[in-house]
């Protein structure tokens, strides 16, 4: 799925798994709704924002980008800079996703 934002200067490119675990993420945590949509925005807008503590993954993750939803929760994603598109990948706790 891919989600549009007009002041997008990058495309979020939702996977099939991110889908779903973005559901199960908001049910088990309706109070982040309102952050986990803020931060998709700013990822549309600018993924190089110091608020989102972008970071390259390393071991098995390697290739892959993390970003802050809070201090606890995370989202993984695939940066192609060059087709300014963001494939988001997973969210959940620093475990959940780095397991």
């Amino acid at each position: 799925m891919v989600v549009g934002n007009p002041k997008a200067t990058y495309t979020l490119v939702w996977t099939d798994t991110f889908s779903r675990t973005a559901r199960k993420f908001l049910r088990r945590h309706p109070e982040l709704t309102g952050l986990f949509k803020d931060i998709l925005q700013l990822l549309e807008t600018d993924p190089h924002a110091p608020r989102l503590h972008l970071h390259p993954l390393k071991g098995k993750h390697q290739g892959k980008h993390s970003v802050r939803i809070n201090y606890e929760y995370r989202i993984v994603l695939i940066l192609r800079v060059t087709d300014k598109d963001v494939i988001i990948l997973d969210v959940g706790s620093h475990d959940e996703v780095y397991c």
